[in-house]
């Protein structure tokens, strides 16, 4: 079979692949709209900076559609004429059937998050997606242990992730892997102990390639840097993205800008600029942290 992605998408691989030889991570962005898009994909272009966007189940239901989404990014990508690598990849799909589907619609890379179930089911419904996306050259991540908190519904207790399922994973063919480390989804809580740079050490010892850490938003720069160091070559970006669209949407409507009498602020095209810019300032920052700025 050929495989189904626009000319312009690469699959994830080969980014997550070079980040992991330079020890650098490549972003992995979630997207929720046309403006996150389009903003995304702008910043990545200014910077020449690799992108991976990241589509949650949640997110794609919101947008209309794996069609929709994968119309939109393939169209944008055409139209602002984007020629730094980017990815379109399913985050955190939860059935076999949904990766499908997203690699049916034009995806290049799918997440098979099985960790709630128990291993020899993620590991069998793994391996189908794999076989699936093999044959559309779409790249596939899995994940061991659980992520804490929740994410579409699925709430993880933050199991931290076994060594050697680990290299039951990478044996089974998955080209890249996400582990439970400590991380979680949404802000951190007071007291978080922090990431556990001794399991780190230990499944990327059993495994090999690059990891992905989930739930980036919100921890500090030196342990994201550390963690680069010991082995993560994908990091993921949500929440952060989300507060600081919200923050500058805020302060744009607390100083009523929005105000029919201050002019046409109320304008969604001037109402969302103030969270446009904020997206990209963020993608900025946080790809310096993560080194792949500028290494497209």
């Amino acid at each position: 079979m050929a495989r189904k992605y626009h000319a312009r998408l690469v699959n994830a691989k080969g980014m997550v692949d070079k980040a992991h030889q330079n020890k650098y991570a490549v972003g992995h962005f979630n997207i929720n709209n046309l403006e996150w898009t389009k903003a995304l994909l702008e910043v990545a272009q200014a910077t020449n900076t690799p992108i991976i966007l990241g589509v949650s189940e949640g997110a794609n239901k919101y947008m209309g559609g794996f069609k929709v989404v994968e119309a939109m990014v393939t169209n944008l990508l055409d139209s602002l004429n984007i020629t730094v690598p980017v990815a379109l990849h399913l985050d955190h799909g939860q059935s076999v059937e949904s990766c499908k589907a997203a690699i049916d619609a034009g995806f290049s890379s799918v997440m098979y998050d099985g960790s709630h179930h128990p291993f020899e089911e993620n590991y069998k419904n793994t391996q189908e997606v794999i076989a699936y996306a093999n044959a559309h050259e779409v790249s596939v991540e899995a994940e061991i242990g659980t992520i804490g908190g929740e994410e579409d519904g699925v709430i993880g207790a933050g199991e931290i992730g076994d060594p050697a399922e680990a290299k039951k994973m990478v044996d089974l063919g998955v080209s890249f892997l996400a582990a439970g480390i400590g991380n979680i989804h949404g802000p951190y809580p007071k007291g978080w102990k922090g990431l556990n740079f001794e399991a780190l050490e230990k499944i990327q010892a059993a495994a090999q390639i690059g990891m992905v850490l989930h739930g980036g938003s919100g921890i500090p720069q030196e342990q994201v840097m550390k963690a680069i160091s010991l082995g993560i070559s994908k990091v993921n970006v949500n929440t952060e993205l989300q507060i600081a669209f919200a923050a500058a949407t805020r302060k744009y409507i607390e100083e009523g800008k929005d105000k029919p009498e201050n002019g046409k602020g109320f304008d969604p095209r001037k109402l969302l600029h103030p969270g446009v810019e904020a997206i990209k300032e963020t993608f900025s920052e946080l790809t310096g942290w993560f080194g792949c700025k500028g290494k497209a």
